[in-house]
């Protein structure tokens, strides 16, 4: 079972569906009430009743695909209700049958987008058929569960977009503080090129441009300045650098 990144639960939410596990036990008058949660490979006991006889202890986990009652109802998404599980066929070999929990009752639990988170269900060691005010009392702790795993699943949407936009935003911070733009008009000077910063001070243009703009320069001499500086050498060097760039 592939399942998605989700929140984790916080411990306030757990005691908070302790409260229900242990409440839902009380209604039912059954041993084991559980909140179970799905991983990739395993199903976990996330929540289980304090009630004598409780044979599931929180943290304890299965591996999937070996016939338990929650399976079902996660594959289905649907009410599974077993009676009494020796008297199915179905249900006989069930991996639950050695702890005694013969009669089942669970509902899946489901995130927001869709995904299973796991189930909320009763487990009882005899035959045991609920009434419909026990039923319903069940599916209303489903609702409050999911209700909450909503709520969680939006905040952590919303953290997730915060942070992502304290990130651009630092991005974009860092961008314009390392771009330094060069615009408007540059006081220069039309003979020895120099330009004015907004002191007032006249400047090489290398060293304006540097101070003001990610370029670097690395210096050279042009054809024109190397005949006007080097007049007896410069056709030969000139030519050499030609068939350099050539090859």
């Amino acid at each position: 079972m592939v399942l998605s990144i989700k929140p984790e639960i916080p411990d306030a939410a757990l005691t908070q569906w302790q409260g229900i596990v242990d409440l839902m036990a009380t209604v039912c008058r059954v041993p084991a009430s559980l909140i179970m949660k799905v991983h990739s490979s395993e199903i976990e006991v996330l929540v289980s009743a304090k009630v004598e006889d409780n044979p599931y202890h929180p943290g304890e986990k299965a591996t999937l695909n070996t016939g338990l009652y929650c399976e079902t109802v996660m594959s289905t998404r649907e009410e599974l209700f077993v009676p009494n599980a020796l008297k199915d066929d179905k249900w006989a070999h069930n991996p639950d049958i050695p702890l005694g929990m013969i009669c089942y009752l669970g509902y899946p639990l489901l995130w927001p987008d869709g995904d299973i988170f796991g189930t909320i269900c009763i487990l009882d060691k005899k035959e045991y058929y609920f009434s419909d005010q026990m039923t319903e009392s069940v599916r209303l702790f489903k609702a409050n569960v999911e209700s909450y795993l909503a709520l969680l699943f939006e905040s952590n949407e919303r953290k997730q977009t915060e942070r992502e936009n304290e990130r651009l935003i630092s991005d974009l911070q860092k961008a314009l503080s390392e771009v330094r733009k060069l615009s408007g008009f540059l006081p220069i000077c039309s003979s020895c090129k120099k330009i004015r910063d907004d002191q007032g001070y006249w400047n090489q243009i290398e060293e304006y441009i540097s101070d003001h703009s990610e370029a670097q320069f690395s210096h050279g001499i042009c054809p024109d300045c190397m005949k006007k500086l080097y007049p007896d050498f410069a056709d030969e060097i000139l030519c050499r650098l030609e068939k350099d760039e050539k090859k």
